[in-house]
C-alpha cells in the first residue's frame, strides 16, 4: 500500500461497482478482490502507442490522457488516475482519484515476454549508446554513467526492487529498464551536446525515440510478469 501511495497525501477510487461515493485505497482494493479481481496490470500507453491497453475506446482515451493505467485481471474493471493540487500556498499536497471503469477482457497491447523485453533492451542499449557517442550528445559518455550509477544507488536503498514472488528475470528487465530509461532522460534534459546542426539533432531524436519505446515495455513486462504467469498456469 505505501508503495502505491508514495508521497501523496490522498488516493481515492471512484465508481467502483456497489460504491455510491469514493472510498479509500484500502476498501477499493478489497472491493476488487471481492469483484474477483485477482491481479493488476500496469499500462503506460502514449499517443501512437496503446502500450497494454485493451480498450473500450472510453478507457483507453482516459489512459491516453493520463499516461497510465491499471487493469484489473479476473474481472473487466480498470483504474486511470487524475491527480490534482490542494491546499494553502505552503501546504500544497497532491490528490490522486483513481476513476474506476469497465475495460475489454483482451490481451493487452504490445506488452512482450521478459525474455523478449531482455533482448530487446540490450540491443536497445547498444544502438543508442553508439549513435549517441558518435553525435557527441551529453548524457552518452562517463557523466551519465556516473550519474546512472548514483540515481541506482539512492533508489535501492532501504527497498526491494520488486515484492517477493517475482521472477529473477524480471529484476534483471526492470533494473536494466530502468538504466535505458534514465539514459534517455539525460540525453533529452541535457539539451543537445555536441549535435549543432539540425540533421544531427534529428539523428538525436530518431535514436532515442525507439529505445524509449522499449524501455516502457520492458517496465510493463516486468511489472506484470507475476499475472502473466499466473495466467500461463491456468491455462
Amino acid at each position: 500500500m505505501l508503495a502505491i501511495v508514495g508521497e501523496d497525501a490522498v488516493h481515492r477510487v471512484e465508481g467502483l461497482p456497489g460504491e455510491s461515493a469514493p472510498v479509500g485505497l484500502t476498501l477499493a482494493l478489497g472491493r476488487l478482490r471481492a469483484l474477483g479481481v485477482t491481479g493488476l496490470r500496469l499500462a503506460l500507453p502514449v499517443s501512437g502507442h496503446p502500450l497494454g491497453l485493451s480498450g473500450p475506446p472510453e478507457f483507453n482515451a482516459r489512459a491516453l490522457d493520463a499516461q497510465e493505467a491499471v487493469v484489473c485481471h479476473g474481472a473487466a474493471h480498470g483504474l486511470v488516475p487524475e491527480v490534482s493540487e490542494a491546499g494553502p500556498a505552503g501546504d500544497v499536497h497532491v490528490e490522486v482519484v483513481w476513476r474506476c471503469l469497465p475495460v475489454r477482457e483482451a490481451p493487452p497491447a504490445d506488452v512482450p515476454s521478459l525474455g523478449e523485453a531482455e533482448r530487446e533492451l540490450a540491443e536497445a542499449m547498444r544502438d543508442a549508446t553508439a549513435v549517441l557517442s558518435r553525435l557527441d550528445v551529453a548524457g552518452s559518455g562517463p557523466v551519465a554513467e556516473a550519474a546512472i550509477d548514483a540515481y541506482r544507488a539512492r533508489s535501492e536503498q532501504g527497498r526491494e526492487v520488486l515484492a517477493p514472488g517475482y521472477p529473477p528475470r524480471a529484476v534483471r528487465v526492470l533494473e536494466l529498464a530502468q538504466r535505458v530509461g534514465l539514459l534517455v532522460s539525460l540525453a533529452q534534459e541535457n539539451g543537445h551536446g555536441g549535435a549543432v546542426s539540425s540533421a544531427e539533432m534529428a539523428d538525436r531524436s530518431e535514436a532515442l525515440r525507439p529505445v524509449e519505446r522499449t524501455a516502457r515495455r520492458a517496465l510493463v513486462a516486468a511489472y506484470n510478469s507475476v499475472v502473466e504467469e499466473r495466467e500461463r498456469g491456468v491455462r
